[in-house]
């Protein structure tokens, strides 16, 4: 079973244009998510699933540049552009992510992929009810679904949010949810990127841990937070837009 993790990513973002780019640390965003996905074990290829969108030639050109592959298809339809992405490089499984996420956790990608191949499930994630912050969301599907769902649905929401009519459908399909342990129990925490305030208070955590620790783990971001609460504030005001 070939795993495929596809990372939609594209500059034109309708609330914060380029923040795929951002410099963290010294280093784009989108460098830093591919540098954390690649210590997942389970991940045999990782895929940069962008668009045909003129501005997202320089996607591609980072992609290239840090040794990972690249897709491009329609900016508007992301499940097909992901589906798409996935057949390009002969998976047959899909762990989905995405570029707006600097701080996710290769440990949870790992137990997503062991927790689905090892279980009698169609769709594994973290994802279905939030108990994670924010941010580390994983799912984990196989193109064989993906395909069907393509076929099922038009709806304009389906298409932009890729899993988001198998998790919508259990009566159709086998799902699981992974819960955070106690300690990790903080869905009111926003570590994802979408603004201004998100991006400064991601780079915050990047620079207290990665000059010590380049793989820094959720327990020490736990413990940074608990250390500088204040951290929190910076984007606490930050909603995040429903998907319907």
């Amino acid at each position: 079973m070939r795993i495929v993790s596809t990372i939609e990513a594209r500059m034109g973002s309708t609330r914060f244009p380029g923040k795929t780019l951002s410099e963290i640390v010294g280093k784009p965003m989108l460098e830093l998510i591919i540098e954390r996905l690649k210590r997942a074990r389970g991940v045999d290829e990782i895929v940069m699933a962008t668009t045909t969108e003129p501005e997202d030639k320089v996607i591609t050109k980072l992609a290239e540049r840090v040794g990972v592959k690249w897709y491009r298809g329609s900016s508007e339809d992301v499940l097909d552009r992901v589906l798409q992405a996935a057949k390009a490089y002969k998976a047959d499984i899909i762990v989905e992510m995405t570029g707006d996420n600097p701080l996710l956790e290769p440990e949870l990608v790992d137990k997503a992929i062991d927790i689905y191949l090892n279980g009698n499930y169609d769709y594994v994630s973290n994802a279905i009810k939030e108990t994670y912050p924010d941010g580390l969301n994983v799912q984990v599907f196989s193109v064989k679904v993906l395909d069907e769902v393509a076929r099922l649905t038009n709806d304009p929401a389906d298409r932009e949010n890729v899993s988001l009519y198998i998790y919508e459908h259990p009566e159709k399909y086998r799902l699981y949810n992974m819960e955070a342990p106690p300690e990790y129990y903080h869905p009111e925490y926003r570590w994802t990127v979408d603004t201004e305030e998100d991006i400064q208070f991601v780079t915050a955590v990047y620079e207290s841990l990665y000059y010590k620790k380049p793989d820094f783990s959720i327990a020490d971001i736990m413990k940074l937070l608990k250390e500088k609460p204040d951290l929190l504030k910076i984007n606490a005001r930050i909603k995040q837009k429903p998907v319907r």
